[in-house]
């Protein structure tokens, strides 16, 4: 008799309209809870090929090699049991070096060099998907956080569902819709042991006081289901978004002109025509496009990007080193030279 677990129920379910990829899937294994079940279930559902892939940061010191070495061996002890032993990839970098030389922080160069390795590691196995641990609390804690940053819709939309990694990867999150606790759950009903990240509680992050605080303080003080609330507002920013998006890339086609150099130029009068919220639309495109950094574009950013085209501002300098100019009928836009 099948024994129902909810988090094994749910990801069946996910599964079931999400079909693995033939060429095989890599997980992303930290060593943490959300990692460690989403590979225990990704095995008991018989999920093959599988790709186990840790990356050490080497930003912790002993903490760090422990991991991996934690990694390493419950992969062995996978290996032993499942009928199609999953395979293993792992690898080092130096993290706050790469940080330092990018002069970038070390959250957004971990995450950068994180993916770029995973791709990298799907693309030599043949994997068409790439799958993370984030789960609903994860999901709250950053619609939240993109909300206390002055966000607009599209930041509402918190962590992508789906989204592409690389040429012929996609990178997947399938247990998105469940709740950590479920995680937990699964973890003690099968006796499986975790590492713990002990940065995840240094209260001087904004993410983990997000964590650790604000959202306990709201579903103790003013709506228990906060965490499931904030989901259910990301999903409904995606749908909204995702409908919206035909209509800017169209948009931005048709305002699009020849490059000055490296700068984007935008047709400044044709882009003025259109309504308020689409110019900032485009402008998000754009950045998505040319691949700036979009994590510290607030929605006054992006609104002031809307006051230059519509002529109320000539000069912006953005965050990235990234520049828009207003210059008579079109605006530039890019990296400062």
């Amino acid at each position: 008799m099948r024994v129902d677990i909810p988090l094994l129920d749910q990801l069946r379910r996910f599964l079931a309209g999400n079909p693995p990829p033939a060429g095989g899937v890599v997980i992303a294994v930290s060593g943490g809870p959300d990692s460690v079940a989403l590979l225990r279930a990704l095995a008991a559902l018989r999920v093959a090929p599988l790709t186990v892939a840790h990356l050490n940061h080497q930003l912790r010191g002993p903490e760090s090699d422990a991991d991996e070495t934690f990694v390493r061996q419950l992969h062995a002890a996978l290996a032993a049991t499942c009928p199609r032993a999953p395979g293993l990839h792992c690898a080092r970098l130096d993290v706050a070096t790469a940080a330092r030389a990018a002069h970038d922080n070390l959250e957004s160069t971990a995450r950068r060099l994180r993916y770029d390795w995973l791709a990298r590691v799907a693309q030599e196995t043949g994997s068409g998907w790439v799958v993370t641990g984030h789960t609903a609390d994860d999901q709250a804690e950053t619609v939240l956080h993109r909300l206390l940053r002055g966000t607009g819709l599209q930041g509402l939309r918190g962590i992508a569902p789906r989204r592409p990694l690389a040429p012929g990867v996609e990178l997947v999150r399938p247990l998105l819709a469940v709740p950590r606790s479920e995680v937990h759950a699964y973890l003690e009903a099968e006796g499986q042991p975790f590492r713990r990240d002990s940065s995840n509680d240094d209260r001087r992050l904004t993410r983990n006081r997000i964590r650790h605080e604000l959202l306990p303080y709201l579903a103790e003080h003013y709506n228990p289901a906060i965490a499931r609330v904030l989901t259910r507002l990301a999903v409904q920013a995606e749908e909204v978004c995702r409908d919206n998006g035909i209509q800017v890339r169209r948009l931005l086609q048709e305002v699009e002109l020849p490059r000055a150099g490296v700068r984007v130029v935008l047709d400044r009068n044709r882009l003025a025509a259109v309504a308020r919220h689409h110019v900032r639309d485009v402008f998000r495109l754009l950045w998505e496009r040319e691949g700036w950094p979009a994590g510290r574009m607030t929605f006054h950013a992006w609104d002031q990007l809307a006051d230059l085209t519509l002529g109320q501002l000539s000069a912006i300098d953005l965050p990235g080193g990234i520049q828009a100019r207003a210059r008579e009928r079109v605006v530039q836009v890019g990296r400062a030279e």
